[in-house]
């Protein structure tokens, strides 16, 4: 490189040719994943932008429990901002494999902007009405389902197929470390408030943060459309994604593990704020329930990392039935605790475990499927993801109004069926003949 023509290049030029230079990059690490600038402008555009939603969940958990003390309207709260993943993913899969990625995605964050804009106004008086904060967030649920398999499709082609697992382990560090930061900012300034302004404060700042995702797909390049390789119409489209799952056994065992997994063994997210309440003695509205959050967030995010760092070069289906093992182990754990200062290292380690084995699995499903059906299928991910964590949590609320603590152990107990009966890494990797 002539020194003397530096200046004629881009900051970025410089950077990678200083980075590269210098030291071998291995493909398929996170690292290697940061060299693509359209990657790190859509990563760190969601990445800020999931700050403020995680600030927004948890501080809304919290102050449900606060003003309302029942566990039955958390899992409502939780249905119905993941409950419509489960209703419209698929056809909000078949959408982005069809119309303008960009606009449509823009669109769908600006909804959300507005909704939780609209949230900080219903959150702010004394004497709060549950229903119309729970239709709002039932309203942001909606665009959060319709834009959520488009959002997951563009990530793949930001880099190459093999820096893929990377940028799956940096997505899902970002997810976490975000559960780390955000619960971390907003338990602050919900507990600096006497009155539910705190409240207000945290929601309003969620809607800016919205425009950090909108830069970052206005910024991004990315195929803006699936391309072609279907015939069908929209409604075909929705069919086909069920059909593929349906007839490729290696994507329905990897989806059969995480819906099961999220229907029985997630529940301890959704009612974290009852458990800490009534069985560690922790406060909701406190610092250190903020910080055990925060303890599930760094660990879930630590977990995804250890993917794209020091266990990138392992098969990812040799780590799931280790991962769900644990996952089991301390979740029952978790369960049965009746100390508080125990409860932070312990739910630290099982955010790792928990993101660990989904991280892996999410891998495993990702380098296996085409572009041009990416959206669909992602979708189903994202229904099981999400969604069915609120379904369950509707469906298990009065369970959990009875008891949290067996709720949990049972959600542990399926971790070991799991690991036992459907994860062994044979069966999680693609054979000839698999997809029939």
């Amino acid at each position: 490189m002539d020194v003397h023509r530096t200046g004629e290049l881009s900051v970025e030029q410089v950077a990678a040719a200083l980075e590269e230079g210098d030291v071998a990059i291995q493909p398929g690490t996170a690292r290697a994943a940061l060299r693509h600038r359209d990657f790190r402008i859509f990563w760190m555009g969601l990445f800020a932008s999931n700050i403020g939603t995680w600030m927004q969940n948890i501080i809304m958990g919290a102050y449900l429990q606060k003003n309302f003390d029942d566990a039955r309207l958390l899992g409502l709260k939780e249905f119905v901002q993941l409950g419509p993943l489960v209703f419209l993913s698929l056809f909000a899969g078949a959408i982005a494999d069809t119309v303008d990625r960009r606009r449509y995605l823009v669109t769908m964050q600006t909804l959300q902007l507005s909704g939780s804009a609209v949230l900080a106004f219903l959150v702010a008086p004394d004497d709060p009405a549950a229903t119309p904060i729970i239709a709002c967030l039932l309203c942001i649920g909606i665009a959060n389902a319709m834009g959520g398999p488009g959002m997951s499709a563009i990530s793949p082609s930001l880099v190459p197929k093999e820096d893929l697992p990377g940028a799956i382990s940096l997505f899902s560090f970002q997810m976490n470390m975000s559960r780390v930061i955000g619960p971390i900012i907003g338990q602050f300034l919900y507990n600096r408030s006497n009155s539910n302004a705190g409240a207000s404060t945290v929601f309003a700042i969620n809607a800016a943060t919205y425009l950090f995702a909108i830069y970052g797909l206005l910024r991004a390049r990315y195929p803006r459309r699936a391309g072609a390789g279907f015939d069908g119409g929209l409604f075909d489209r929705f069919l086909s994604g069920l059909r593929l799952a349906w007839h490729d056994r290696l994507l329905r065992r990897i989806l059969f593990i995480l819906w099961t997994l999220s229907f029985f063994s997630l529940n301890f997210i959704s009612f974290m704020p009852a458990h800490a309440d009534r069985n560690l003695g922790i406060d909701p509205k406190s610092d250190p329930y903020g910080v055990l959050y925060a303890c599930f967030g760094f660990g879930a995010a630590a977990g995804a990392m250890s993917v794209g760092s020091f266990l990138a070069r392992r098969d990812k289906a040799l780590l799931i039935r280790p991962g769900l093992f644990l996952m089991g182990i301390f979740l029952a754990l978790f369960a049965l605790l009746r100390t508080d200062w125990i409860a932070y290292p312990l739910v630290l380690l099982l955010g790792y475990a928990y993101f660990m084995t989904i991280t892996s699995l999410s891998t495993v499903m990702q380098s296996n499927i085409e572009e041009e059906v990416r959206g669909r299928v992602i979708a189903l991910w994202i229904m099981g993801f999400g969604g069915a964590v609120g379904i369950a949590a509707i469906i298990w609320g009065p369970v959990a109004e009875w008891s949290v603590r067996w709720l949990l152990l049972a959600g542990a107990a399926w971790t070991f069926v799991l690991a036992a009966g459907f994860a062994a890494p044979r069966a999680l990797r693609r054979t000839i003949g698999q997809v029939t």
